[in-house]
């Protein structure tokens, strides 16, 4: 008997290690998995400048954590990536980027293959029901582009029934669609019945709505710092009148996430926070946007929107 009494503990003791030593491999937190890891992975275009944009030509820094599909900080640039590699760096971890469709990453259901989304999100509704949005780190005006050669447009009902470029599953096509809802914000639908001709994302807009009006398209909705971007690398193309929507750009992360993800949510928020108190987020958006569009989001109360009950 006392043999046997022996042997159950000493299956008891195992037990317990085993599931001490499964709980420090599997982490149920998210924030302790990347920190257990020593990366943290951020999702965001690969060709989205002034926000985002892979170098070219860039190879892996050496020595680092990340893995051999995720690219190295090195290897990107802009104003999305500086305050993505701000979170990695007060989180004491790596940063490695992946670049799915923004089609994917706005419908959640990542499959813990990357951790954050650093992309420019604007916070709607709709999107609220797959991820977790941070205190926004700015907010732009949506405007619509259109020909330098145009005379006939000149404000936004003018583009009523035109071929209006938008990129899928965004903000835009929603706008078009007359289904957009945005917290705190009241939408007003000035063009109606477009028909909305859909891209990843604004770049190849840009390039075709250049080729000449209406030749491909007659306008393209787009985000300020986008607009000024192709202004300034001399694409034909003009600002229509004032703003269609003004969105905050948060980070998100997945609801459909096997690891919980409030810590991580949490310090996320307390990391902006810090950035846009000590001007830090101000800086990065004159950099890369040419004016600071910070201002708006600093004082937005994210918590109001009730996200971990």
């Amino acid at each position: 008997m006392k043999q046997i009494a022996i042997f159950i503990a000493s299956l008891v003791l195992t037990a317990c290690i085993s599931s001490e030593e499964a709980g420090t491999a599997i982490p149920t937190d998210k924030l302790a998995e990347i920190q257990a890891r020593g990366t943290l992975v951020i999702a965001t275009d690969a060709s989205y400048a002034p926000q985002s944009d892979l170098i070219e030509g860039s190879q892996p820094r050496p020595g680092t954590k990340c893995e051999p599909t995720q690219y190295s900080s090195n290897q990107f640039k802009g104003f999305d990536v500086d305050v993505a590699l701000e979170l990695a760096r007060q989180l004491g971890v790596e940063p490695c980027f992946v670049t799915p469709p923004w089609s994917q990453l706005v419908a959640g259901s990542w499959g813990d293959n990357w951790d954050i989304h650093v992309g420019s999100v604007a916070i709607t509704f709709d999107r609220m029901k797959d991820l977790y949005f941070s205190t926004p780190y700015y907010a732009t005006p949506t405007i619509v582009l259109v020909h330098q050669d145009n005379t006939t447009y000149l404000h936004p009902e003018d583009l009523s029934g035109k071929k209006i470029a938008a990129c899928v599953a965004c903000t835009f096509e929603s706008y078009l669609n007359g289904t957009l809802k945005m917290p705190g914000q009241e939408i007003i639908y000035r063009i109606k019945d477009a028909t909305i001709i859909a891209y990843e994302n604004e770049d190849p807009a840009i390039e075709d709505l250049a080729r000449g009006d209406g030749v491909v398209l007659d306008a393209v909705m787009t985000i300020l710092p986008k607009a000024r971007a192709a202004i300034a690398a001399g694409k034909p193309v003009k600002i229509l009148d004032e703003p269609l929507v003004f969105a905050y750009a948060s980070i998100t992360l997945d609801r459909s996430s096997r690891r919980s993800n409030e810590r991580l949510w949490l310090e996320i928020n307390r990391i902006l926070r810090e950035l846009h108190s000590s001007g830090t987020l101000a800086e990065l958006s004159i950099q890369y946007q040419g004016m600071d569009l910070t201002q708006e989001a600093a004082g937005y109360d994210i918590s109001a929107l009730n996200q971990f009950p």
